[in-house]
Parts: C-alpha cells; structure tokens; sequence
C-alpha cells in the first residue's frame, strides 16, 4: 500500500512529452523534439575544464549541505550585479537543480491546510510541491494574448489561509513577463496579508522585450524579507542535466534549507559545484551572450513562420525560450467529428504524423495551448515548426474534404 500522498501526484507532462520523442526516435523515426526545455548547444568551456579540474583534483568529499562558501559567494556577487540588490554568501543556498530550491521553500513555509496562489497556465510541478507539503493550490487563471495576471483576480483568490504567491517570470509555459506595476501590485498583496513570495525566475536570462529581467525584489524592495528567489544554471548555461541551482532567501529560510537538504541530498554535485564556481571565476559573458543572440535569431525566425498559422495567433513570447499558441479558436472551428478535438490530441497528432515533439496544454492545467521549444538546433526548428503550421492548417480542410 503506497502512501497517500502518492494519489495527489501524477508523472511530469513535460518529462512526459520528452520520453514520448525518445520512444519514436528509438523505434527508427526522424523525430523533431521541440519538447524539451532546454537549449541544444554544447556546454561552455568553461564549465567543462571547472569539472575536469575538479576530478583531477580529487574533489570528492561533503560540501556543506547548502554548497561551497566560495560559490554562495560567487552567486550572491552574481545576483547582486543582475539585480541591483545587494546579496551576501549567507544569503545563498546551493541546490540539487532548481527543483530541490523550491521544494526546499514549499517544506520551510508550508503547513497542512495552507492555500498557494498560482498562475495558469503553469509549470506542473509547483502544483505537485506544494500538494506535498500538504497545502492547498489555488490557481488563478491568466489569458491569452498577455498571459499576465490580473491583479484583481489575484486579490479575489486571497484567503485567511493564504501563505504564499509563486511568481514565475519569466514564465514556463507561457513566455509572459510580468511588467513593474504587476509585480508591485503583487509585492503588496504579500506585504499587507503577509504572505511568501516564491519567485521562480529561472528564465531571467531570456528576456526579449522592454529590457533586462526585473526581479520582484527589483520592482518591490519591501518584499525581500519574504522572498524567495530561485533560480538554476540549468538554462542560461544549457546544462540542465547537471542539476545545480540556488535560491536566495531570508535567514530563517537558509536555515531551514541546511536541515532539509542534510536529510535528502547532504549537498548538490561537488564536481558541478567546482565547475559553475570556475565558470562564474573566469568567464567574460561570451557564451551566455552567443546562447542569447541564438535564441533571439531563432524566435524571430519561429514568429515568421508561425504568422502563416490560420486560426491561431502567434504568440507574444517575451521571454523564455517556448512558443506557447492558444489554440482555442482553432479547436472551436474544428467539426466535431475531427480526430482531435484538444490540445492534447493535436500533440499526439504532431508526433504521430509529423514526427515534432511538442507539450500539450493540458500539462500546464490549459487544454488549449501548445509549448513549442525554439531551443532545439535552427535547422530543426525551422523544419519542425514549418510542419507544425502545415498540419494545424490543414486541420479544418482535411476534416471537410473527409
């Protein structure tokens, strides 16, 4: 008998939609994989020469179970130079990926009963954190085409048994960030009920529009003292598999997070750690800046493409690295007999007849939108994106000329 916080659980979409591309692939199809989140480019150098030296070194003992002083110190000088905001090493706990930060804030903060406000579409698993440490979502819908919240709504969705906001800005799925005055606005819902912040900015590097990123404790300063800011090298350095985050927090967080993390993980990666802190040491910005000039050439050259779309609006994306399309308006025009009649069953469609892997909405509690990675290598997202648009379109005519 499995314990009945099992139940309230289901297997990560995303990860999901990634094992259904390697299942094709591996049985002999040509597959498209514009699933995954993550950036396809090979790993700085950097980074690789920090590990090797790292192992030729011997570097194989305990860490301190929330990371290397010399590397909390690295990634507060770094945070303080993206945000303006000064940070010290006691502010910063080293992770196992950004997944183990924000578990490790949900378990600080949470107590059985305790609502969380979150923003839907969203990544599936800050709903799942937040179940296992036995609180309540409480999801507050954004729209299309901004996809950012209302602040009203917001305001509506707080409860005596409130205890905190997740902010994911930039947003995964979506692509939407969250402009000053939201985020203000937000920043106060929290200081007058005297809620958490938990912001998930792991996307901060992909900013496209207006600016560089503006954390919440940019906009709001009198919000840091309950803040949580989380964020990962998983993307801004394309090593997600190598699983190292942090998160910077008040003390009483960081405390909480060397008792957590003794019990589950005793440290993140020692090789990993050296070689982030080698990067952050030596680095001039040259990679982050060609992964960021990539990324910019291939969301202009997905927008093109994804104009010819009928039906369905290309998307803002103003951040991250997703195409997210609403593809309501093109499934109310569908015949009722269509063979797919959601989000869901058009990604299967894609990955039956096409061969491009994508994220069906109904991952992200949205049954209408679809995630398009545009991190996958240029040639093979022009292609895959030129299929995608192909067989949305022909969709309506298909099912009449049926």
């Amino acid at each position: 008998m499995l314990a009945q916080r099992m139940s309230l659980l289901s297997g990560s979409g995303t990860a999901a939609a990634r094992e259904a591309a390697k299942v094709a692939a591996a049985a002999g199809r040509q597959i498209i994989d514009l699933a995954a989140g993550e950036v396809i480019i090979e790993t700085p150098a950097s980074v690789r020469v920090g590990a090797i030296a790292a192992i030729k070194a011997g570097a194989n003992r305990y860490t301190e179970s929330i990371g290397l002083a010399p590397l909390r110190q690295a990634v507060a000088e770094k945070l303080t130079a993206d945000t303006g905001v000064s940070w010290i090493a006691d502010d910063i706990v080293i992770t196992a990926g950004a997944k183990q930060g924000l578990l490790d804030a949900a378990l600080a903060v949470l107590d059985p009963g305790d609502e969380v406000i979150i923003f839907r579409p969203c990544w599936p698993t800050s709903a799942s954190q937040v179940l296992l440490a036995g609180a309540k979502p409480i999801f507050v819908d954004v729209r299309s085409p901004t996809y950012v919240p209302e602040i009203d709504a917001v305001r509506a969705a707080v409860t005596p048994r409130t205890k905190a906001i997740i902010v994911n800005s930039p947003n995964n799925p979506t692509g939407a960030v969250y402009d000053r005055a939201t985020l203000q606005a937000i920043g106060d819902l929290a200081v007058a009920h005297q809620l958490w912040i938990v912001s998930d900015e792991c996307y901060s590097s992909f900013v496209f529009t207006g600016g560089r990123h503006e954390s919440i404790v940019m906009a709001h300063p009198g919000i840091r003292s309950r803040t949580i800011l989380v964020n990962a090298f998983s993307k801004e350095l394309a090593i997600t598999g190598w699983r190292l985050g942090y998160f910077a927090a008040p003390p009483e967080i960081v405390s909480a997070a060397k008792k957590l993390q003794s019990h589950m993980t005793s440290n993140a990666n020692i090789i990993a750690q050296h070689a982030i802190l080698h990067h952050l040491q030596v680095s001039d910005g040259a990679f982050e800046k060609e992964m960021r000039q990539r990324l910019i050439d291939a969301r202009a050259l997905g927008l093109r493409i994804l104009s010819d779309l009928h039906d369905v609006a290309p998307p803002r994306v103003d951040g991250s690295f997703f195409f997210y399309l609403d593809l309501a308006g093109l499934i109310s025009a569908l015949p009722a007999d269509a063979p797919a009649r959601t989000a869901d069953e058009i990604a299967g469609l894609l990955l039956e007849e096409t061969g491009v892997g994508s994220v069906a909405g109904g991952t992200f509690g949205d049954p209408q939108g679809l995630r398009l990675s545009f991190g996958a290598p240029p040639e093979q997202l022009e292609q895959g994106l030129r299929k995608v648009v192909g067989t949305l379109n022909s969709l309506k005519t298909r099912q009449v000329a049926a």
